[in-house]
């Protein structure tokens, strides 16, 4: 069939094509041994790399949800386009002629590729437009945030000329039709009429690309006094531009995010000019909208977000929208592995300002003053309250306790508790016992929507329900699996109080760990007669069998009279473990302590005997 690419062709280009490199543009790959690589699965959001690339036979598989293929069909299922687009896609990467079948002509390349042309060619137009006597103003404007010439030609950014179909007519004469060009976004027309009309006129233009360095759309910041349009205006929803997956400045900074671990995120196509110029080479940010989950999970695999040591690192302007933001931004905070911290100029300047008065070194230093996350969201929470009196420390108390409760590392908290506890002036015991309670109450307030807390082992498997006879058969898995169903099977007897507390421990078994969720969220009802449906509601479909294995699973043989103290011991051994380990966890932080440092040294000697006090607390009940 005359246009079809020759057979012959298509294996030479996957032959030159090494798939990691392309996987590479949208997963931070890392070695999984010989001859393989792994990263976080792109085709479904998961929190341990399930997803491995065998460069040598040229295929990638994720064990997570099944996604499997070559390098072709990895980018027909990334970027929507046709076989024939990947083909051609990857032979220009390689230099590669094409030919095909009867000397035909290459095929029609799509809607999607049509579109991108069509966005480049604006960005070109736009790009030469810059340098033309109308742009003065748009010239202007970049010279005084400090941009030069070479920085508009490093973040290609144009000028879209005041003109109602300047960039209409340049775009028909290259061959794009009316239709094309509204697709793209890049046209408008007026209601009731057929005739379009320039979206951008008399604006700075900045191309926003995808993660391989397509553009897909444009940013455009008003300069004139007679345009009544909004300060930014953005092409609007297309087939290839989605902004809530978007995020500016991605494509250039996706390789240093990669190999450094950290990201920043900001709020400006300007603050991302600034901070890149002045060697912060991470900055990225969104692109009309607030921060959201599709950004993180597009974060996520570039970071190779699965162990923890990364960083993502949110710069906020010191207003009362720029504050609101950084809240939206801290109610997704768990979806990250990585550590979050916010970085906020004492002065009130945005990265761009910062640059512009007192120079890189200051964005810079910026960045590396960030605070953590939740120290700046528990900071955020005290200030609405005035803690000079009684009532107002105690409404503080009551709205910053949930912001300790949700720290991910166990180790975290009890730190976050004592700093609580001493910008209130209250008792740790009082903050503790707030911070306690907030965690009980969002763990029974539980929804499938909202992330579940997941300790840092792989998660559970999804396809297969998970039997009792397959759990290993080690110490701690054991404790953990006879205390699940003692407060399965007797939650009476347990006691609500200490389920509450022995579902705030770290459990070795992922499975397992999803049950002590299950239950966590379901406290309210432990003394209801559908105690167990409820637990099985809240695990995923195929724990729900353990759940029940668990929930009819014989305790050991005792008389009634003796199994109320059995299932509080092993309750109660499970709490004690934890202890332990958190015991064990502040005896090395001693030892690593300056003794000359009485303030830090007598607080960890204060929280060892606290937990020794509770310890014994636990064994006397």
């Amino acid at each position: 069939m005359a246009g079809l690419i020759r057979q012959s062709d298509i294996e030479e280009v996957k032959a030159r094509t090494n798939i990691a490199d392309i996987v590479g543009d949208y997963v931070s790959l890392k070695s999984a041994g010989v001859g393989s690589m792994k990263g976080l699965c792109p085709f479904h959001d998961e929190r341990s790399p399930s997803f491995h690339v065998r460069p040598q036979v040229g295929f990638y598989h994720c064990f997570g949800c099944g996604e499997s293929g070559d390098v072709y069909s990895f980018l027909q299922k990334m970027d929507h386009v046709s076989f024939s687009e990947a083909v051609e896609r990857l032979a220009g990467r390689v230099g590669l002629e094409l030919h095909y079948e009867d000397g035909g002509a290459a095929p029609d390349h799509g809607n999607r590729a049509r579109l991108l042309a069509a966005n480049q060619a604006a960005a070109d137009f736009f790009v030469e437009q810059l340098g033309s006597p109308g742009a003065d103003v748009g010239r202007r404007f970049l010279g005084e945030r400090g941009f030069d010439a070479l920085a508009a030609e490093r973040f290609g950014i144009g000028f879209a000329p005041k003109s109602w179909d300047e960039l209409t007519n340049h775009l028909r004469h290259r061959g794009f039709s009316t239709e094309e060009l509204t697709t793209a976004g890049l046209v408008s027309s007026r209601e009731g009429s057929s005739s379009v009309y320039d979206r951008f006129r008399g604006r700075l233009v900045w191309p926003i690309r995808d993660i391989t360095g397509q553009t897909i759309g444009f940013g455009a910041r008003k300069l004139l006094d007679d345009d009544k349009g909004p300060k930014y205006l953005n092409t609007p929803e297309t087939p290839v531009y989605h902004k809530a997956q978007v995020l500016y400045g991605l494509d250039l900074a996706k390789r240093d995010i990669s190999r450094t671990h950290q990201v920043v995120v900001v709020e400006g196509y300007t603050d991302v000019m600034a901070c890149h110029l002045a060697g912060v080479t991470t900055a990225v940010a969104t692109c009309g909208t607030s921060f959201g989950v599709d950004h993180i999970k597009v974060l996520r695999r570039v970071l190779g977000d699965d162990t923890g040591v990364g960083e993502v690192v949110f710069t906020f302007d010191p207003d009362a929208a720029g504050q609101k933001a950084a809240m939206r931004a801290f109610t997704e905070e768990q979806r990250f592995a990585a550590q979050t911290f916010v970085a906020v100029a004492p002065d009130g300047f945005d990265p761009c300002d910062l640059r512009l008065n007192k120079g890189d070194d200051a964005v810079r230093r910026l960045i590396d003053s960030k605070k953590p996350m939740f120290e700046f969201a528990i900071k955020q929470q005290l200030s609405q309250y005035n803690l000079e009196t009684v009532e107002g420390r105690i409404s503080a108390l009551r709205a910053a306790a949930p912001v300790v409760s949700e720290i991910r590392d166990p180790a975290l908290r009890p730190g976050y508790s004592r700093e609580l506890a001493r910008m209130l002036g209250l008792d740790m015991a009082e903050v503790t016992k707030a911070v306690t309670a907030a965690a009980a109450r969002a763990r029974s307030g539980e929804t499938a929507d909202k992330p579940r807390r997941y300790d840092a082992e792989p998660e559970a498997p999804r396809e297969q329900p998970f039997s009792l006879v397959e759990l290993p058969t080690d110490p701690a898995t054991r404790l953990e699996r006879d205390a699940l169903m003692a407060m399965l099977q007797r939650p009476a007897l347990v006691g609500v109080p200490l389920i509450a507390r022995a579902t705030q421990t770290t459990f070795t078994h992922p499975s397992l760990a999803v049950v002590r969720d299950g239950i966590a969220a379901s406290l309210d009802h432990a003394t209801s007669p559908d105690w167990l449906d409820r637990v099985v509601a809240e695990v995923p479909a195929p724990l729900a069998n353990l759940v029940q294995q668990l929930a009819v699973a014989p305790l050991p043989e005792r008389t009634e009279r003796e199994i109320g103290p059995y299932v509080t011991d092993i309750t109660t051994a499970l709490i004690d473990r934890e202890l332990l380990r958190l015991k064990a966890d502040l005896l090395g932080r001693l030892q690593r302590a300056d003794p000359t440092d009485r303030e830090i040294y007598s607080t960890i000697q204060r929280e060892l005997v606290r937990v020794e006090a509770e310890r014994r607390n636990l064994r006397s009940e």
